[in-house]
Order: C-alpha cells, then sequence, then structure tokens
C-alpha cells in the first residue's frame, strides 16, 4: 500500500534513552502494520504526543517542560512554532481541549497543569498560560511525598477538565473561568496509595475508569457532566493473581462500542482485557496476553478500532494487534523497531 493511501501513526520517545524523538511512520489500514518513514529529535524526550486541529503536540519531558506543535504535512514532522515552557517539571501528558482553545499539560515532577491558550493557527501562546499546582501527599514513602500530576483531559462533554494525580491519590475536575484562568472545582479522593495514573471515558460519557499504578487495579467510576462529579464505585484487579514481582499498569483503553476494555501492565509485559457490561459499570477480566516486548508504557487503538498497538518502552518496539471482533482478545500480528517507544498517536 503506497504512503498517500495509508493513514499515519506518530510515535514519541524518550531521546535521553536513545530514541529518536518523534517518529513518524504509514499505517497499512488493512493489516495495521506500521512503516516507518522518518524522525525528528529536535525537542527533547516528546515522551507523550497528541492530535488536533490539523496539528500534532508534544510534550519535552525535561526539567524544563515544554510543549510543541508540529506540522504533519512533511515527514519528518516540523515544528509549526518555538516550544513553548510550561512552567512545570517532567511534563508526562498532554491533551488539547477544543471547547476552550487550549492545551494542556500533566507535570509530573511539579505536581501541576497547564493550560496554553491556542492561537487561531492551532499555535500555543506563551503569554497566556496558566498553572494549577496541586497539594496533597500520599502514604507511599518514595512515589507520594508531593503531588505528582500524570495526566490531563478534558471530559467528553467539554466543559471540564480532569487532572490525575499519582501523589496524591485523587482526581481534580478543572475549569476555567470568565478570565480564562484554571479553577480547581472538585476533588475525588480515591483509596490511599493506588497511585491513579491514567483515566479512560465510556463512550457514553457517564462512567470513566482510573488505571492505578501503585497497584495493578481499575476504579470504575460514575461521571456526572452537568455536576462535575467523579464518583467512585469499584475497584478491580487488573490481573488475575498476585504478581511475583514488579507490575505497574500504565495505560487503559476503551473500544469505541463500549463493548471491551484494555489495559497494559509493565513488569508483568501483559495486557488484559475486559469486556463491559452494558452499563459500563461492571468490567469483567476475560483475557491475560503478552505484550509482545518490554515495558509497555502505552497503549493505543488505531482509528477504525479494529487494531491495538503497545509502546514497549524497554524493548524498544511497538507491537500491534488484531482484536478479534466477537471476543475483544487481541492477536498478535506484527511489531516494529523504534528506540525508547514512549507512545503512540494517529491522525
Amino acid at each position: 500500500m503506497s504512503g498517500s493511501q495509508a493513514g499515519r501513526a506518530y510515535i514519541g520517545s524518550f531521546t535521553a534513552a536513545g530514541g529518536r524523538g518523534i517518529v513518524t511512520a504509514d499505517l497499512d489500514p488493512a493489516d495495521g502494520s506500521l512503516t516507518v518513514l522518518d524522525a525528528t529529535d529536535v525537542l527533547p524526550d516528546p515522551s507523550y504526543l497528541t492530535a488536533g486541529g490539523g496539528l500534532l503536540y508534544a510534550v519535552s519531558e525535561t526539567t524544563d517542560g515544554a510543549v510543541a506543535a508540529f506540522r504533519t504535512d512533511t515527514v519528518p514532522v516540523r515544528l509549526a512554532a518555538p516550544p513553548t515552557l510550561v512552567d512545570g517539571d517532567g511534563p508526562t501528558h498532554l491533551s488539547v481541549w477544543p471547547e476552550a482553545a487550549r492545551v494542556l499539560t500533566a507535570n509530573y515532577g511539579s505536581g501541576s497543569v497547564t493550560v496554553v491558550p491556542l492561537r487561531t493557527d492551532g499555535t500555543p501562546d506563551p503569554a497566556g498560560r496558566d498553572v494549577l499546582a496541586h497539594t496533597g501527599s500520599g502514604p507511599h514513602p518514595q512515589r507520594q511525598q508531593t503531588p505528582h500530576a500524570h495526566q490531563v483531559l478534558p471530559d467528553p462533554s467539554g466543559r471540564w477538565a480532569l487532572s490525575v494525580d499519582l501523589g496524591t491519590d485523587s482526581v481534580r475536575v478543572c475549569a476555567l473561568d470568565d478570565d480564562g484562568r484554571v479553577t480547581l472545582h472538585h476533588e475525588t479522593a480515591l483509596r490511599p496509595g493506588s497511585g491513579p495514573r491514567h483515566l479512560a471515558f465510556h463512550p457514553a460519557g457517564d462512567h470513566a475508569y482510573v488505571l492505578n499504578e501503585l497497584t495493578p487495579t481499575l476504579t470504575v467510576c460514575r461521571w456526572d457532566a452537568a455536576d462535575g462529579t467523579l464518583k467512585p464505585l469499584t475497584e478491580l484487579q487488573v490481573l488475575p493473581e498476585a504478581p511475583a514481582g514488579d507490575a505497574y499498569p500504565s495505560e487503559v483503553v476503551v473500544a469505541p462500542d463500549g463493548r471491551f476494555l484494555w489495559v497494559a501492565t509493565r513488569g508483568e509485559n501483559t495486557i488484559s482485557l475486559f469486556s463491559l457490561d452494558p452499563t459500563g459499570e461492571q468490567p469483567t477480566l476475560r483475557a491475560i496476553v503478552p505484550c509482545g516486548g518490554d515495558w509497555p508504557r502505552d497503549l493505543a487503538l488505531d482509528p477504525s478500532g479494529r487494531f491495538l498497538y503497545a509502546a514497549n518502552e524497554r524493548s524498544g518496539d511497538v507491537t500491534w494487534f488484531a482484536v478479534d471482533a466477537e471476543s475483544g482478545v487481541p492477536v498478535r500480528a506484527g511489531s516494529v523497531r523504534v528506540p525508547a517507544a514512549s507512545c503512540v498517536v494517529f491522525s
């Protein structure tokens, strides 16, 4: 299949660990395969990427954290504007908030969230950035002495932004005031020591699944977009038995039709499959499959929802799986070499 017919995938990687930065690959929609085209290391440690408005956005997970926008009409991708400092340490995640014309970063090291306005061309405007500092701690003696924002994303209604904090065992619901400043609306406490890392919404928009890193569990929550409140309902194990060694869940992905949910766990190097009942409140663990490499830092579905991708950081590859339409079981279909791979997004 020619490049003009294929879609595009963008793979983030840690340049400090031998990665090539942002790797561009062709996506064959027929079999899910990736073919690496080129890469750019102009931005150090672009560990997380997101696409929106015809641009690709990336964090620089460094002490002097930054966010940058890239043009995707060239290979390799090119900066659309100079990187913007986020006034935060070690940003690990970002998302575009279209309704607010903002890009959001979760700054793990400093325990904060940065909100950066977007210009009409989609590039970040550093003059209007705002920072919301988290406060609090948790019981883990090494990982929870201070806040550690790990993810921030808008809810499906576009009214709120939710930040997941591993250090404080909580999820914060944020809003923008009339002056465009980010404000704390509500904070939901989760089980002490659970270490929430990421969350994903059910496609119906009324439930969210919070994946915990310090214990291999998934917290099912009810989401009320009218009130901007998140209510924990139950907490489930993502592995069939207690792990013998390290087990650090990294990412949760929900099928577009709401029938399945997948979780990647580092250390165990597995992908867990859950089926979802029609309400979305009762995930059931159905299968565990190998992730195809070592240390799956990220999981992502392609735009069709037929293929699942694991970015295996330590083995330096991206493995793709064909998702069985009836059972949801991922079946390994191939892999491509990407040193220090950290995430995969599509356009």
